[in-house]
């Protein structure tokens, strides 16, 4: 890659210098294309006084690059004519165009999906590495040049030289470097940024040697990557970029401008960031800032070295198994700033900031280690350059030990798009600007409402499940079997109205359905397929076969909530059931619920306590009763007022009716939601509100005041750092 970036980017002179002696010097079938190699990366290696005076003079016109990059003596390919042919056409291509960020998608793209996954590796599009580095560092950056650039003329070249030297001074850290490309795109901003203070510098007077205006360079760069392969690619990457900004230097100021041989370089440390002391890799006190984007693995599917690595990390805790891969670098950087003003801010996914892993790391950090949040991008959707890209939701939290004057939030109306920009007071651990709390689990809601309870689990390997058509079949065969046969509703099939029953057995005599041998069939595979199970607890169920594993179906008609909901509909979908329809353990109940529960848990102002709360699977809702339900501060209505909100209720439910051939799937998604629904939805959203006391124009606002009023529900105040009033 270096040497077909050299070869148009004037590194070799003349130009097209490689293709040419692969062309002109090898010998079409390849066979000797490997010998050839070999001696250029060579020469590359040695400077021109010390090599033979008869070496061949087209060779020799290859400069000397650096002994760090070509001293490492490696086995070349076998090549064969197409494999030549591909080398050539590679030569083509103009490379003093490609930006060397790509490199990592490249990287990524000759990865196998197992391998990507193992590491949780997610290369990083300039998209969304700018959206880090801009509040971490540029836009301050940015705005101090403007401001000097006011100055008069005299203060102003003093106060140039101050900055210029200060973009020198400046050191970065990627403790999850991967290809670099943090790093090389925070380089060529501080190159750019370079190159318009030294235009105002330097202005019109002639420049003898630029070589020693340029101070910005590779050196200040570190990075930490656990693969051998993209450290060296990151290496690689950062000389390139530099090169292409000393291109940029010469097109400026007319002027030939090269680090050739190579001298400074990054320094890319090939090691395991949680194993590695970072201050083997540069001494806090000479770091300046913190970011990168550590592997993406959730707490369930990490390898148990992985899990092993979070307990070392986490090893005072009691209780780690919950938390995220990516959760090891926060605590290792939180460790590393004590004591320090250096920033940080990674890419994360967007489970830390969701469910029950808040209030088991954000105290430690924000407690423990005094870590505040001071810019954060709320959840958007990962895109990258790597073909076949992960869907992954992710958010981006910058921060340090200290406050800054003003923070940002970076708010998406939808998880793809642009971000809008909000300066706000304080940052809590669910990005929003709210109390300083942590939702912790709850056994019983914080309100005086009915409680919540899971559906009932089968545990039965789907042998007590039926489809329409294997319940008419049974049926047809055993009619005395019809009333054990009820209907059975996951959220699947609530959402996306699926008719399916299951074998109802429970208070049921054996005289029933002994008879039945379809009925007794099955339960001898539920016994079977039990007592196969690596769980004792499953085990033990075996001796109750023709039950349900877990039970909990009220004898009330109910409120069902499926737990997982797509995040592109604006209200979670739930409804009303009869007693003798089965809740799955996929959904979530209320027994006794009438329609004032069903109006606060279907408003606006719950569901945005949801969008903040709950966890997510990928991006969809994952409602909880311990989390979301069991902590959510409901209103104290009137009497008039909690009348208005059942009439707003039912309004909703009888828009519902008069489409019983739409599943709510497709009445609530946001594309086709029909607008009878919509203004339902408005009717009672602002009933609720009411109720609160309040009106609101968006979730942010909403959830601030619920956090607010949990607050003082909980008696939870957080004043410094550590104390708990």
């Amino acid at each position: 890659m270096f040497c077909l970036f050299a070869d148009d980017t004037g590194i070799f002179e003349p130009p097209n210098l490689l293709n040419k002696y692969i062309f002109e010097r090898t010998n079409e079938d390849g066979s000797d294309l490997a010998l050839h190699l070999q001696k250029i990366f060579e020469v590359l290696n040695k400077p021109k006084e010390k090599r033979l005076t008869t070496i061949d003079e087209q060779l020799n016109q290859f400069p000397y690059i650096n002994g760090h990059l070509f001293e490492e003596p490696i086995e070349t390919a076998d090549f064969d004519r197409p494999m030549r042919d591909t080398i050539i056409e590679c030569c083509t291509l103009d490379w003093s165009k490609i930006s060397p960020a790509i490199f990592g998608a490249m990287f990524q793209s000759v990865m196998n999906d197992t391998e990507r996954h193992d590491i949780g590796a997610h290369y990083t599009s300039e998209e969304n590495i700018l959206k880090l580095i801009r509040p971490l560092f540029l836009d301050d950056l940015r705005e101090e040049f403007n401001k000097i650039k006011k100055f008069s003329p005299a203060l102003r070249k003093e106060r140039l030289k101050k900055f210029h030297d200060k973009l020198a001074s400046l050191k970065f850290l990627d403790p999850a470097c991967g290809c670099g490309n943090f790093l090389v795109i925070s380089y060529r901003e501080l190159r750019f940024l370079e190159l318009e203070v030294l235009e105002i510098l330097l202005g019109d007077d002639r420049v003898l040697d630029i070589d020693h205006e340029i101070k910005v360079n590779v050196n200040q760069f570190y990075g930490i990557e656990i693969e051998e392969f993209p450290a060296q690619i990151a290496q690689v990457a950062l000389w390139l970029v530099d090169h292409q900004m000393n291109m940029m230097v010469r097109e400026r100021f007319g002027m030939y401008f090269t680090r050739i041989p190579l001298i400074a370089s990054a320094s890319i440390y090939c090691a395991n960031a949680l194993a590695l002391d970072w201050e083997h890799v540069i001494p806090k006190t000479e770091l300046s800032y913190i970011l990168g984007n550590p592997p993406f693995l959730g707490a369930r599917v990490m390898s148990k070295e992985q899990k092993a690595e979070v307990n070392t990390v986490f090893e005072r805790m009691k209780d780690n198994s919950n938390l995220d891969y990516v959760t090891c670098w926060y605590q290792k950087a939180a460790r590393y700033i004590q004591g320090t003003d250096i920033e940080a801010a990674f890419v994360s996914t967007n489970s830390i900031c969701q469910g029950e892993q808040v209030p088991i790391l954000w105290p430690e950090l924000m407690h423990k280690y005094g870590i505040k949040i001071n810019f954060a991008h709320q959840t958007f959707k990962w895109s990258n350059e790597a073909r076949g890209k992960a869907a992954v939701y992710c958010v981006i939290i910058g921060f340090s030990l200290s406050d800054r004057s003003t923070k940002k939030i970076y708010q998406y109306a939808a998880v793809t798009g642009e971000p809008k920009e909000t300066s706000v007071n304080q940052i809590n651990a669910y990005l929003i600007d709210a109390p300083l709390l942590f939702i912790q689990k709850r056994n019983k809601p914080i309100c005086t409402v009915s409680e919540m309870v899971f559906g009932n689990m089968p545990n039965d390997r789907g042998y007590f499940s039926l489809n329409a058509e294997e319940r008419k079949t049974l049926i047809a065969e055993n009619p005395e079997i019809e009333e054990l046969i009820l209907p059975f509703m996951g959220a699947d099939e609530f959402i996306n109205n699926i008719p399916r029953y299951c074998i109802w057995l429970k208070d049921i005599s054996p005289t029933k359905y002994e008879k039945s041998k379809a009925i007794m069939t099955r339960i001898k595979n539920v016994r079977e397929a039990r007592m196969a199970s690596d769980r004792e607890a499953t085990r033990k169920l075996a001796e109750f076969p023709a039950l349900f594993g877990e039970i909990r179906q009220p004898e009330t008609d109910y409120l069902l909530i499926p737990r997982v909901s797509s995040e592109r509909r604006k209200y979670i979908p739930i409804g009303f059931l009869g007693k003798d329809v089965i809740a799955g353990d996929s959904t979530l109940v209320i027994p006794n619920a009438a329609l004032y529960e069903f109006g606060i848990v279907t408003s606006s102002m719950h569901m945005a306590w949801v969008r903040y709360v709950c966890g997510r699977l990928k991006s969809d809702y994952r409602y909880s009763a311990s989390i979301v339900y069991n902590n959510y501060p409901w209103p104290s209505p009137t009497d008039k007022q909690k009348e208005a909100i059942e009439a707003a209720a039912q309004i909703v439910l009888d828009a519902r009716k008069k489409y019983p051939n739409l599943s709510l799937a497709t009445l609530y998604d946001s594309n086709t939601m029909i607008p009878e629904l919509v203004k339902a939805h408005q009717k009672l959203d602002k009933a609720v509100e009411a109720a609160y006391g309040r009106s609101f124009t968006e979730d942010a606002q909403r959830v601030a005041f619920l956090f607010e009023l949990y607050q003082k529900m909980s008696g939870e105040l957080f004043v410094g750092k550590g104390k708990k009033k």
